[in-house]
């Protein structure tokens, strides 16, 4: 059964964890997710656990970095430089940028760079608008998209919220019903409080992340795993694939 949702609202490329992300009208879905997207992520020397990767969560002020200079042509877009919060261009490989984040971060660190990505949970992550519309109204805040660090923002022509709950299983089409790049919906979006901090000045606000666990048990959104590559454009139709058993 095929169900057409509604439209893609947003994509949007994150190309250093936990740093800012960039929009795009355009994006090619790869095995690995939008091509260019967690390439590279700031490792916390001598973290001896299984995730050394240091992120907002720990440091707010990472959110504030600004990669900058993406090639869009490039098969892998990469960043030139990056922008601090105090303003200054330093180039993403520099020892400059890596002291910049270490002094912030009061321990030392470097940067890496990974061929396959570094995910929490999967490749690709996905929410509805209206799932952010409900949040940011039960909040009594007009609620920044950025805050939720979604790949795909989609607006659905329902407006109910948390229905990606419902699409768990099921596999999300874009453009192209038969040929288009295609997702496997694969677990709910459990949120952590990245969702908490101001994308402009990461300051925290936990009613936002109090309002998801009222509303959803802190759920919102899905992540996704690929099941058919492409180029996914900004204003295409997004189907939804269920498998009906007979």
């Amino acid at each position: 059964m095929i169900i057409h949702l509604g439209h893609v609202h947003q994509l949007t490329r994150y190309p250093v964890k936990s740093m800012a992300g960039i929009s795009t009208q355009s994006a090619f879905l790869g095995w690995h997710g939008l091509q260019g997207d967690r390439r590279f992520a700031i490792r916390r020397l001598n973290d001896k656990s299984g995730f050394p990767w240091l992120s907002a969560s720990r440091l707010p002020e990472l959110l504030l970095y600004q990669p900058m200079g993406l090639d869009e042509n490039d098969e892998e877009p990469t960043p030139m430089y990056v922008r601090t919060p105090e303003g200054v261009e330093l180039a993403l490989t520099s020892e400059e940028l890596q002291k910049s984040v270490a002094e912030k971060f009061g321990s030392a660190v470097e940067l890496m760079k990974l061929k396959h990505g570094i995910f929490d949970e999967a490749s690709v992550s996905v929410i509805n608008l209206a799932t952010i519309s409900a949040i940011g109204r039960e909040a009594g805040k007009d609620l920044d998209i950025r805050r939720f660090r979604a790949n795909i923002v989609i607006s659905s022509i329902a407006t109910e919220p948390f229905r990606e709950d419902g699409w768990i299983g099921g596999r999300l089409v874009f453009g192209d019903a038969e040929m288009g790049p295609m997702l496997t919906l694969t677990l709910r979006d459990l949120r952590c409080v990245m969702i908490n901090l101001d994308p402009d000045t990461a300051q925290q606000d936990p009613a936002i992340m109090k309002t998801v666990v009222r509303l959803n048990e802190n759920y919102a959104g899905a992540y996704a795993a690929v099941a058919r590559t492409g180029e996914i454009i900004v204003g295409q139709p997004v189907n939804l694939i269920i498998e009906t058993r007979v």
